[in-house]
């Protein structure tokens, strides 16, 4: 036997090993049509970009010390964001992200949550029953007037934004 012949490859190793190197090679060629779909779409690679609007706060009313104010977020980014925090000028103090929960018979009680998700290409819609701010109203606000917000996001930094004071119950709000 000569030194090319036994270095030759066998017909049947070749065809029992051709599976084993397609099957990759065909998983890959999938993933990088998908990927190249995916950002010519332009999904991949866009931060996180947060829009606020439609904001209102409630006026108070009565010997109530507290309100609740209410946003749109829309994120037209390819990442999901956090709402961390809200600050305003025009409030003596925090301002505190709310869930309301119902717990039965009618019942309603409010937790105090650190941040909300604002998702990728979604958004998030205050309202009073699920998420929304709460604070300490400035003595004076009447109905038609503006007071301006601020919100922290985690990636999309911070978005300036004003809310319309309405009444409770109103088409507006």
């Amino acid at each position: 036997m000569t030194t090319t012949a036994r270095w030759r490859p066998s017909r049947r190793r070749l065809t029992d090993t051709l599976p084993a190197v397609l099957a990759p090679v065909a998983a890959c060629g999938i993933a990088l049509g998908g990927l190249t779909a995916w950002t010519a779409a332009g999904q991949a690679g866009t931060p996180a970009r947060v829009a606020v609007s439609d904001g209102r706060v409630f006026l108070p009313f009565g010997d109530s010390t507290e309100t609740a104010v209410f946003f749109d977020l829309t994120n037209h980014g390819g990442a999901d964001d956090r709402l961390l925090r809200v600050t305003s000028p025009a409030v003596g103090g925090p301002i505190s992200l709310s869930l309301h929960r119902m717990a039965g018979s009618g019942a309603a009680y409010r937790d105090t949550v650190d941040s909300a998700a604002v998702p990728a290409g979604g958004g998030l819609s205050m309202s009073p029953e699920g998420l929304d701010l709460t604070l300490r109203p400035e003595a004076g606000w009447r109905a038609g007037d503006l007071v301006p917000f601020t919100l922290h996001f985690a990636h999309s930094g911070t978005v300036e934004a004003l809310a319309v004071v309405v009444r409770p119950g109103s088409p507006a709000s």
